[in-house]
C-alpha cells in the first residue's frame, strides 16, 4: 500500500485492487487492543429504514448501513469523554455492494462538530474484507479525542448511497501500573480472563 504526504493528511492509496487486512478479532486476541464502540454513542446523516446504526454494530458481516441522500455520508462516533483510539477498522464488500461500495473515505477527529479535523483518506479499489485505518500521528502515539467522524465522499461506479457491513474501534490496553504481568492470550486463557 502507497503512501504520500499532502498538508499533514496521510493518503493511503492502492495501485490494485485494496488487499484485505486482518479480521479485527485477532487484534482483540493479542491483549494489546480493545474495542470500545459500545462506549459512544453512533449517529448517522442518514439511512434507509431496518438498515442503520443497529446493522452497522451488529458483528453480522452479511447486515450493513445503507445511506439515503446526498453525499457526503457521514457516520459520527461520540465518546462522553476524551478517548485514546489507535485503530479504526471497517468493513466494506465490493462483490456484495458494487456500486454502493466507498472508493475515497475520510475520517477526522475533534471535540465536537465544529472542529473536527482530517487525519486519514483513504482511497480504496474494489475492497472485499476489513479496513484497518490507523488513528496515530506520525510519531505512531494514538489520537485522543471526543469524536471520530467517517465520511464516504464517493462510491465506486459513481453511485449515490452507500453500504458499510461493520465498524470497530479499538483503544490500546495500557500496561499495569502495579507491574508488568505476562499476556495471557491463548484460547485457554482467554476463556478465563474476566470475572462472570
Amino acid at each position: 500500500m502507497g503512501k504520500c504526504q499532502e498538508n499533514n493528511i496521510l493518503k493511503m492509496t492502492t495501485p490494485n485492487k485494496t488487499p484485505p487486512g486482518a479480521d479485527p478479532k485477532q487484534l482483540e486476541r493479542t491483549g494489546t487492543v480493545r474495542e470500545i464502540g459500545s462506549q459512544a454513542v453512533w449517529s448517522l446523516s442518514s439511512c434507509k429504514p431496518g438498515f442503520g446504526v443497529d446493522q452497522l454494530r451488529d458483528d453480522n458481516l452479511e447486515t450493513y448501513w445503507q445511506s439515503d441522500g446526498s453525499q457526503p455520508h457521514l457516520v459520527n462516533i461520540q465518546f462522553r469523554r476524551k478517548t485514546t483510539v489507535k485503530t479504526l477498522c471497517i468493513y466494506a464488500d465490493y462483490k456484495s455492494d458494487e456500486s454502493y461500495t466507498p472508493s475515497k473515505i475520510s475520517v477526522r477527529v475533534g471535540n465536537n462538530f465544529h472542529n473536527l479535523q482530517e487525519i486519514r483518506q483513504l482511497e480504496l479499489v474494489e475492497p472485499s474484507g476489513w479496513i484497518h485505518v490507523p488513528l496515530t500521528d506520525n510519531h505512531k502515539k494514538p489520537t485522543r479525542t471526543f469524536m471520530i467522524q467517517i465520511a464516504v465522499l464517493a462510491n465506486h461506479q459513481n453511485g449515490r448511497d452507500t453500504h458499510m457491513r461493520q465498524i470497530k474501534i479499538y483503544t490500546p490496553v495500557e500496561e499495569s501500573s502495579i507491574g508488568k504481568f505476562p499476556r495471557c492470550t491463548t484460547i485457554d486463557f482467554m476463556m478465563y480472563r474476566s470475572i462472570r
